[in-house]
């Protein structure tokens, strides 16, 4: 009887200790504020207008660049002529205006589409 007696004493103090332990573990740890959320939104696309392809002056053969007009603020635009097999950066060239200019120059040739990736 006094060895029951004695472990259930040993158990409850083992687990005293084990329960102070993790309490001090978890009273130190500092979490900040933060916000978490779910929503949704209309996601609508661009429309592209005053086309113009501008030719390389040493071969009028090749595309240099092409510029257009987007009916919306956009932050990254991105031009393609080989229906997305490679895509160039484009620039903004004031209001909603922009510019991309082939690296190296296209041929006209096979030039069938532009492919044109905007987002805000």
């Amino acid at each position: 009887m006094v060895r029951s007696r004695t472990r259930r004493l040993l158990a409850v103090a083992i687990i005293a200790a084990l329960a102070v332990a993790a309490f001090g573990f978890a009273a130190s740890n500092t979490v900040p504020g933060s916000r978490a959320g779910d929503g949704s939104g209309t996601v609508s696309g661009y429309t592209v207008s005053n086309i113009n392809y501008n030719l390389a002056a040493a071969n009028p053969a090749n595309i240099d660049s092409v510029s257009f007009t987007l009916d919306a603020t956009a932050g990254d635009v991105y031009a393609s002529v080989d229906n997305g097999s490679s895509w160039t950066s484009c620039t903004n060239t004031g209001g909603n205006n922009w510019s991309c200019d082939f690296s190296p120059d296209v041929p006209v040739l096979p030039v069938t589409s532009l492919r044109v990736v905007a987002a805000d």
